[in-house]
């Protein structure tokens, strides 16, 4: 019996370290979601409305520090890249790119309502489509080195 049996990689070795670095990222990834201090004033916020806040950050891009405007734009991106790379390892197939999206939505939305709800973050529709835009050039990659292995 197979350890992992939709795995891409024939050396366990491998398998098991891309493991363990898929786990050590679900870690830090819930530190950042949950339990970093997010807040710089009172209470939280969220938006419903699809590009509201990344248009508000490109457009409106001089009334804010840089570091805020890239961490909220392009952070939310390239933190998710390794969703796009790590998923489709656990099942060969959610290498498709609309079985990738379906699943980083639906996850990220777990992820966005949860913050909503325990207060420990807030709620972006922006959030969600940056962070799967993010979870799907991590799959192009992962397609790319697969290709290439």
């Amino acid at each position: 019996m197979r350890l992992y049996p939709n795995a891409y990689f024939k050396s366990l070795y491998l398998n098991l370290l891309l493991t363990v670095l898929a786990l050590c990222y679900a870690l830090i990834m819930g530190w950042l979601l949950f339990y970093r201090n997010r807040y710089f004033g009172e209470g939280y916020s969220y938006n419903l409305v699809p590009l509201y806040t990344i248009k508000k950050y490109i457009i409106h891009y001089d009334h804010f520090n840089f570091d805020i405007w890239f961490k909220n734009l392009f952070g939310n991106i390239v933190l998710f890249v390794p969703i796009g790379f790590f998923l489709p390892l656990l099942n060969k197939k959610r290498l498709s790119h609309w079985r990738l999206i379906a699943a980083s939505i639906a996850l990220i939305t777990v992820v966005e309502v949860v913050q909503l709800v325990t207060k420990l973050g807030s709620f972006d529709v922006d959030d969600i489509i940056l962070n799967t835009f993010g979870a799907w050039i991590g799959l192009l990659m992962m397609k790319f080195l697969i290709r290439y292995k």
